[in-house]
């Protein structure tokens, strides 16, 4: 309960105030010890922050919740990003971040959480762009770890503002009481560990020291922390990713409760749906446009919108033109002359009023991946498989599997994490051999593989050009054969010639994609395909599976492109490999009933 009493709360926070100081202390000393950003990481960061400019000016009330800047301006490596526009987020409001790949969307959420532009010092911000440090401590210990930090940072603030007002009247104040309130350091523990199971981790993943978790687990922990200290300003980077699509829903129902401001940049239509009350949108011409609504409604308003402008701005051309049309038609008569500068009169007002601007129609994204010789069954089949990483049968992942994938096939692989959708791919293109049992290949078979790492594996100071010729040299070296190709994979202009380490993750994505055009393949397998890939892009991506006359095997976490593309749904429960019966929104509507969340 919040105490409504001020003097109360002003003798609840003095008698904090020793308490406190020990706490921030402390809590200061073990911040730094193990934690420590090494050289390199600092002159990587200062590197970023020399490639990135932004300016403007706050202009919303410095005692209140809401952040508005003016004249805001972002730019990344030289290039401009968003120009002389508004940034308006307020306080109870969840926004969903848009734009193509490429535009900015990562970067403008780390200018807002590194103080581009100087927030007031009650507002704090959290951005989850990276994964936790490698420490001793287990994820539980981690997350409980910054939140008494966190505690401390607040009692430290409450301490300061009552020292410079002790009647209590500060606005700022109800606030603070509120979040610490809602802390709670007497329950920490049991509700990190909830929030932890919540995303996928069991009892023994909680207990190992963070260093010892893969990449992806470490982005679960630093995902935890930040949804556990509740900041006023959470940045969200595409969060779902590493997610199962259990811990998707869950990620979904936490968030939709979240009461300060959220901004999420997510691929996920469907995520977008469930979470944002809004939607901040960056056009192609560097601005930022505010719906009302979540991603829907920004798509059926935007519409809207752009119908009415259109035949606006029609109707606006059409009398400009009648106007212009009687001006060179009036001649040398002296009355006609008149008439003609009272019209020209008009035109100069309507331009100096701004004209309506011609609509600007956003490319469709449309990728394709071309036809392939169609196999005879069986093209890739398992016959009484059985793996096991260590080769002992009683740790098997999977037994004794029998699960056929044809040229027809549109195959989800669903079910909770660590249950081997990974490891299934694996079996299937060969990197991994059964501990028993046999995978067959048709012969002629040629498979092509998406992986969550495939990214990574790309030479980024190579440009996408350079990258594609160096791969296929067999095929051409023609500079303008590959800047076709990449065009059809969205990569256009600089983004072709430019490093590959200057690109988006959505834009390195699109060029494997290009990588599995090339290779012409019977089967795709697409292991997490839509990370960092914009909602336009999956829906390339969805049409391009749906037109490519071969197999495609998929794992993700994203349930619309599982809805658009799937024929079948495999289960991976408990060592076998079982159909689903009922449809993709009914798995996850039982997902959901699954989900517990403490107030």
């Amino acid at each position: 309960m919040v105490v409504s009493n001020s003097k109360q709360k002003r003798m609840a926070a003095k008698a904090a105030k020793s308490t406190g100081k020990k706490a921030a202390d402390s809590s200061k000393s073990e911040s730094t010890k193990g934690l420590e950003k090494s050289m390199s990481e600092l002159k990587i960061e200062a590197k970023l922050a020399t490639e990135r400019s932004a300016t403007g000016v706050l202009v919303s009330n410095p005692l209140g919740r809401d952040i508005h800047i003016d004249s805001y301006t972002l730019s990344f490596h030289g290039r401009m990003l968003i120009e002389n526009a508004r940034v308006e987020l307020n306080y109870g409001n969840r926004y969903g971040l848009l734009g193509d790949n490429g535009c900015g969307k990562s970067t403008f959420l780390r200018s807002i959480a590194e103080g581009d532009i100087e927030l007031p010092p009650h507002m704090d911000t959290h951005l989850l762009s990276e994964e936790a440090e490698p420490t001793e401590l287990n994820p539980i210990e981690y997350v409980v770890k910054a939140a008494r930090e966190e505690y401390a940072r607040l009692e430290k603030e409450l301490e300061d503002m009552l020292a410079e007002d002790e009647t209590g009247d500060n606005p700022l104040l109800d606030g603070i009481y509120e979040r610490m309130d809602q802390m709670d350091v007497n329950t920490f523990e049991p509700r990190a560990a909830e929030l932890l199971f919540g995303l996928g981790f069991d009892k023994e993943r909680m207990k190992l020291p963070t260093k010892a978790l893969s990449g992806g687990w470490r982005m679960r922990v630093a995902l935890a922390q930040c949804l556990f200290k509740r900041p006023t300003v959470l940045l969200l980077d595409d969060p779902t990713n590493h997610l199962d699509l259990q811990s998707v829903v869950y990620l979904e129902e936490y968030l939709k409760t979240y009461n300060r401001i959220l901004l999420v940049v997510s691929h996920s239509q469907d995520f977008l749906n469930n979470v944002c009350t809004n939607i901040v949108h960056i056009t192609p011409k560097r601005r930022l446009i505010y719906y009302g609504g979540n991603y829907d409604t920004f798509v059926r308003t935007k519409q809207e919108n752009e119908v009415n402008q259109m035949k606006a701005y029609e109707k606006q051309q059409e009398e400009i033109a009648h106007i212009k049309r009687f001006i060179a038609s009036a001649g040398t008569y002296s009355n006609l002359v008149r008439q003609a500068k009272s019209k020209q009169k008009i035109i100069d007002k309507m331009e100096a009023a701004g004209l309506i601007e011609k609509v600007e129609i956003e490319r469709k994204i449309k990728f394709r991946f071309p036809d392939t010789v169609r196999l005879p069954p069986p093209v890739l089949s398992f016959d009484d498989v059985t793996f096991s990483y260590d080769g002992n049968p009683e740790n098997a992942l999977y037994t004794e599997v029998d699960a056929a994938v044809d040229m027809d096939s549109r195959i989800a692989l669903i079910g909770p994490n660590g249950t081997g959708k990974s490891t299934l791919l694996k079996l299937m293109s060969g990197e991994l051999d059964p501990t028993y049992g046999r995978v067959q290949r048709h012969t002629s078979l040629k498979l092509a593989k998406y992986s969550q790492h495939s990214n990574d594996q790309l030479d980024g100071e190579k440009s996408p050009i350079d990258h594609m010729r160096t791969k296929f040299p067999h095929i051409s070296q023609d500079t303008d054969f590959w800047r076709q190709q990449l065009g059809r994979f969205g990569l256009s202009g600089n983004h072709q010639t430019n490093a590959i380490r200057t690109l988006s993750d959505g834009l390195k994505s699109r060029l494997v994609f290009a990588e599995i055009a090339q290779e012409a393949p019977g089967i795709i397998l697409f292991d997490e395909p839509t990370n960092g890939l914009a909602p336009e892009a999956i829906d390339g991506l969805a049409e391009a599976i749906k037109e490519f006359n071969g197999g495609v095997v998929l794992v993700s976490h994203d349930f619309r492109l599982i809805t658009q593309v799937a024929n079948e749904l495999w289960l991976c429960e408990n060592g076998e490999i079982v159909k689903f019966t009922g449809s993709i929104e009914e798995y996850k509507e039982s997902l959901r009933k699954q989900v517990h969340l403490t107030a």
